[in-house]
């Protein structure tokens, strides 16, 4: 299921041949640098499970993105609803991604998000999307402020999802993009 497609991505639904690619983005020490675990085969389909069936049932997700000119997918990139956090407003939705290190700095991540914020505010009509990152994470919050999102530092927060093991993992810097900014943005 195809859900976006931009200039150079399709944005779908994971398929049970990406079972491999999958657990290699949530299982490899670089990709996961800002995240306190690394997760095995089963884990990583479990969770591909639960991604898919909420793309499925949602129409949005964390979705596979794959270059359109040979499928190959290169990380995800969607709209997800967050849970656990108190210092968001219940019902709000965050814009997340990652990819493998191949793909950096081609601008992969920027285009896709673009055209998620569009669905978000265009499509679901969305007052506002958030996104975080851990404070140190430069590649992700760079994309934040590419794609038009402002920093909150009063919404700023140490991650309730981050074990006491891994304290410099915890402090988070939270970004937000309102609809009324987001088309003022669009001219």
């Amino acid at each position: 299921m195809t859900l976006l497609e931009t200039e150079r991505l399709i944005l779908r639904n994971w398929r049970e041949e990406d079972r491999p690619f999958f657990h290699h983005i949530n299982s490899d020490d670089t990709i996961m640098e800002f995240f306190p675990f690394r997760r095995n085969r089963d884990e990583a389909d479990a969770v591909m499970d639960l991604i898919r069936d909420g793309i499925t049932r949602n129409g949005f997700g964390f979705a596979a993105a794959a270059l359109k000119e040979t499928g190959q997918p290169l990380g995800f990139v969607g709209l997800h609803k967050p849970a656990g956090l108190a210092n968001l407003p219940e019902g709000s939705i965050e814009i997340g991604w990652r990819l493998a290190p191949e793909f950096w700095g081609k601008g992969y991540v920027t285009e896709a998000a673009r055209g998620w914020l569009a669905f978000g505010f265009d499509i679901l009509d969305l007052d506002e999307i958030v996104s975080f990152a851990v404070v140190d994470n430069d590649r992700s919050i760079a994309v934040m402020r590419r794609i038009g999102m402002r920093h909150d530092p009063a919404g700023d927060f140490d991650h309730p999802g981050v074990p006491d093991s891994h304290p410099h993992l915890k402090p988070h810097a939270l970004y937000r993009l309102s609809q009324a900014d987001w088309r003022a943005r669009q001219g």
